[in-house]
Parts: structure tokens; C-alpha cells; sequence
């Protein structure tokens, strides 16, 4: 059984929320903040990777 990499998504604001995406299966919501400085940032609770689009190309 293989495990599947965290999902990478591209944001067009540098706050953003995170649920987990999956309704009652998700987390509780919380805010993150993308630092000007690296473009990105990842969840504490599901991995998810939120990506400013400003930097999605090096993000690749």
C-alpha cells in the first residue's frame, strides 16, 4: 500500500483557510498565512500545501 503525497493547491491570496475539504471526514478550520518571503505554506492538520501564485513556479 503506497501512501498518496499531500495535496498542492494554488491560492490567489496569502490568508487562506483550511477544513481539510471533506465535510464531516475533514479538521476544524483554521487560517494560515503565506509568508511574503517563501510563497507557501502547509497545514498542521492534513498536509495540504497552499502555494501563493506568485511563487507556483517554483513550487513545481
Amino acid at each position: 500500500m503506497t501512501i498518496d503525497a499531500p495535496e498542492t493547491k494554488i491560492v490567489d491570496k496569502y490568508r487562506i483557510a483550511c477544513d481539510g475539504g471533506e465535510g464531516a471526514l475533514g479538521h476544524p478550520r483554521v487560517w494560515l498565512q503565506i509568508p511574503h518571503d517563501t510563497g507557501f505554506v502547509e497545514c498542521g492538520y492534513c498536509d495540504c500545501k497552499y502555494v501563493h501564485k506568485d511563487f507556483a513556479e517554483k513550487a513545481a
